[in-house]
């Protein structure tokens, strides 16, 4: 009888609906649905970060312009607003989903992997579709943008294919069913709609990604290093919880860590709008993947030092001292949650020194978000003082207060510099 009495609600229910669907024209509901796929393809626009590339410092949002340069070339991204003559406004579903899973142009010309199709190739069919629903909704800019300009050899059609043959495996994203629903879902965003691998995964001669992925990597033409997400020597956090990873993601800022250079611009452009439900399933993978400290990782005791490394050092000091140490502490410990501690700082010890380099170079400025509004920046030193200054500083900090790593040259500090990500 109880059953029979539900039966009957939930009929009710359903001719409520029908009656309702007869008062509104057919174009309307079609509406209504378009608008929940273009609501949904913002989202996953903004969790793939499109606009990031996409758009040009002060141009119009989407229309493309902006120069990504490489040790291939200097390329130039497109307008992916729906302008028919400069943008997708004659592009079909599958012309977009042939360049996301496949790599390849409306016109069946092979695209540059500076374009991250091989980590966008996971990406599903639905919400590729999605995305697409989205950039047609924007507005139509008319902007034609300047040509690649790709060095000789690598212009060549021909050696793009054999590249992809050789580095590029099509495919949606596999669930792995012995994982949780969690784990899949962060997998999916970090491979793929997020394409961390883009960055975090080191290259080889041609610029294709190398079986270690997200094991860090120089980032092309930023003069910035994408640290490992891996070791826990650099960006690994595989120790921490995940309330920890989801505020450093969210926030751009957190106990252990702070955000800067290109990553906090992807924080603060695409991963603080992410939902809690996605935050945290990035959380559960990227601390699955993260490896845990043991014994062989830290030197017990740091060598004694030869006497000209610690001549070395010893003209860091001073420098620190007149331009650091009132922010960073007499000890390098900086103020929690304002300024960030540089002893056991793994920013600072890390193999590469190009990020603490730039950040005193041009500063460090993490993002403002809404866990985080008004955040403490480093101005930039550059103009105050000389490299020799910056090279001695730097590899005062990397050694000094029980942190160990390599000394910083002149030379290494003229390196670092280039254009401002």
């Amino acid at each position: 009888m109880k059953q029979l009495t539900i039966f009957k609600h939930i009929e009710k229910r359903q001719l409520a609906v029908f009656a309702i669907g007869l008062l509104l024209p057919l174009s309307a509901v079609g509406q209504s649905s378009d608008g929940e796929q273009i609501k949904r393809g913002e989202y996953l626009s903004r969790a793939a970060n499109c606009m990031g590339c996409h758009t040009t410092r002060g141009g119009e949002p989407y229309a493309g312009g902006r120069i990504l340069k490489t040790p291939f070339g200097e390329f130039v991204t497109p307008n992916i607003t729906p302008d028919d003559e400069t943008g997708l406004g004659r592009w079909s579903n599958e012309d977009f989903w042939q360049a996301l899973h496949s790599g390849k142009a409306r016109d069946g010309s092979y695209l540059y992997p500076v374009f991250p199709y091989t980590e966008y190739t996971k990406i599903t069919r639905e919400d590729a579709d999605a995305m697409f629903a989205y950039l047609r909704s924007l507005k139509a800019v008319a902007q034609t943008n300047p040509p690649h300009k790709i060095n000789s050899p690598y212009d060549n059609q021909f050696l793009l294919f054999l590249w992809r043959t050789w580095y590029f495996k099509e495919g949606v994203y596999e669930a792995d069913h012995s994982k949780s629903d969690e784990w899949n879902r962060g997998n999916y965003l970090v491979q793929g709609l997020g394409h961390c691998n883009a960055c975090h995964t080191p290259r080889n001669v041609w610029g294709a990604p190398q079986d270690s992925k997200l094991a860090g990597g120089e980032i092309m033409g930023t003069y910035w290093y994408a640290p490992s997400l891996i070791s826990p020597l650099e960006a690994g956090v595989g120790e921490w919880s995940t309330e920890e990873i989801v505020k450093l993601l969210s926030a751009g800022i957190n106990s252990h860590a702070v955000t800067s250079g290109p990553m906090a611009t992807i924080v603060r452009q695409s991963l603080q709008y992410l939902s809690p439900e996605d935050m945290y399933a990035m959380a559960v993978y990227l601390q699955s993947i993260g490896e845990k400290r043991n014994g062989e990782d830290v030197p017990k005791k740091i060598p004694p030092m030869p006497e000209r490394v610690s001549k070395y050092l010893a003209l860091g000091k001073p420098v620190y001292e007149k331009h650091c140490q009132s922010c960073h502490g007499t000890s390098g410990e900086g103020v929690p949650g304002v300024y960030p501690s540089l002893a056991g700082n793994r920013t600072v010890t890390m193999a590469s020194p190009h990020n603490t380099i730039r950040s005193v170079l041009y500063g460090g400025y993490p993002p403002a978000t809404a866990g985080n509004p008004r955040p403490y920046g480093m101005p930039p030193f550059q103009h105050i003082i000389r490299d020799n200054e910056i090279a001695w500083v730097v590899s005062y900090i990397r050694n000094t207060w029980g942190n160990f790593g390599s000394l910083v040259s002149p030379e290494e500090v003229d390196s670092s510099r280039g254009n401002e990500f």
